[in-house]
């Protein structure tokens, strides 16, 4: 599996889910400026995992659309992975570009939390 793409839950193999055609170099090519490179880890199909997944989802298409690259990355499934990004609790969202590296983690059903974690939106009393 490569970083680029998105697996659901408890799968292996991963898919791109980015919008925009394969030859849109912003959809694969994460050294473009406003590209976001994200990873969602998750543990098999509990259900806050499946609430941070479709989330995060929505979040990423009304917001980034054609401008992410989500990897959900199943604990179980790939805990080596979980292991080098040194992750603990699940859900956590993993903003890996742009830089800084952020971690968002816990309840992810919010979406203004989302927002407020990618960047994308100012946290609730700054102005």
């Amino acid at each position: 599996m490569n970083e680029t793409g998105i697996g659901a839950a408890g799968e292996s193999d991963e898919t791109p889910l980015s919008a925009g055609s394969a030859s849109d170099p912003s959809v694969s090519d994460p050294s473009v400026s406003n590209q976001y490179v994200l990873r969602l880890y998750v543990t098999g199909k509990a259900p806050n995992s499946l609430r941070a997944i479709t989330k995060v989802r929505e979040v990423c298409e009304e917001f980034l659309l054609g401008r992410y690259q989500l990897q959900v990355v199943d604990m179980y499934q790939q805990p080596a992975l979980a292991g080098g990004d040194r992750i603990m609790v699940t859900p956590t969202l993993v903003r890996r570009s742009p830089g800084p590296l952020r971690k968002l983690i816990g309840n992810l059903s919010d979406r203004n939390r989302i927002l407020a974690g990618l960047e994308l939106r100012p946290a609730a009393g700054v102005p």
